[in-house]
């Protein structure tokens, strides 16, 4: 595993509503963890990323979430290079679309890699470093719809994201003595190279009819939420899940006859 490096010029930390704060993003190269680090430095915060490639944050660091090794590692190179955590967003996952009699054991273990141990070791590594600091702190883990709307073929993906909706609320009630709050954004359909594939053009047909909004999300989308979470408007909003997904999951139209 390649060491943490850092941008020669850090991003400016002296305007925006989480000005001055630290933050830690996993999956931060591409997709929603992309748009998620971007927001949140906009927003004033310096951003370190976690991921199996580089990331354009101002602190890298290239590795696995899947491995405790390599979460630890990124806590330490926010502490050493940005000076603590403030912020801890969970967002690294990988989607796996598959019937349940037909998957491997291999499958399974692999998926919880990325998709629950690493959620479980970020919020174990940010909480232990917030708690340190007693200064605070937010984490923000990344969910899904699917934990409100089942999606055949999701099974295993959608047993990691629901326990990880449950993981929250846990943390929720733990880490609230110190002030830290622990909140899940559940996206809906949203367009990231993570669901290239899956989307094919009579799934992209289907959502769009389905979604009250009309259209996918963006990534961008989801990352205004998470800094929502991440700043002081949301100071008093802990445990919850928060499901950004244009209405699909509200959406119970079948086109009954008007009576």
């Amino acid at each position: 595993m390649s060491s943490p490096t850092s941008s020669p010029t850090p991003h400016p930390s002296g305007s925006g509503v989480l000005a001055g704060k630290r933050a830690v993003v996993t999956g931060s190269a591409s997709g929603i963890g992309r748009a998620a680090a971007e927001a949140l430095a906009a927003a004033g915060a310096r951003v370190a990323g976690l991921d199996l490639r580089e990331s354009a944050t101002e602190v890298s660091v290239v590795g696995d979430t899947g491995r405790v090794a390599d979460v630890e590692r990124a806590a330490d190179a926010a502490v050493e290079v940005l000076g603590g955590v403030d912020i801890w967003v969970n967002n690294a996952a990988r989607l796996f679309v598959r019937p349940l009699v037909e998957t491997s054991d291999e499958e399974w273990r692999s998926l919880l890699g990325p998709n629950l141990d690493g959620y479980f070791f970020g919020c174990r590594a940010a909480g232990r470093r917030m708690l340190a600091q007693g200064t605070g702190g937010r984490i923000v883990n990344v969910t899904s719809a699917v934990n409100v709307l089942a999606v055949s073929g999701l099974s295993a993906y959608g047993a990691a994201k629901g326990a990880i909706a449950s993981l929250t609320k846990a943390l929720a009630l733990e880490l609230a003595p110190g002030g830290i709050t622990v909140n899940a954004v559940a996206p809906g359909a949203v367009d990231t190279p993570l669901n290239a594939n899956a989307y094919t053009p009579e799934v992209r047909e289907t959502y769009e009819h389905r979604i009250p909004l009309g259209r996918i999300g963006s990534p961008e989308e989801i990352a205004d939420t998470i800094v929502f979470l991440a700043s002081d408007a949301a100071r008093y909003v802990t445990g919850q899940e928060l499901v950004v997904d244009g209405g699909l999951t509200i959406n119970g139209d079948v086109g009954h006859a008007a009576q």
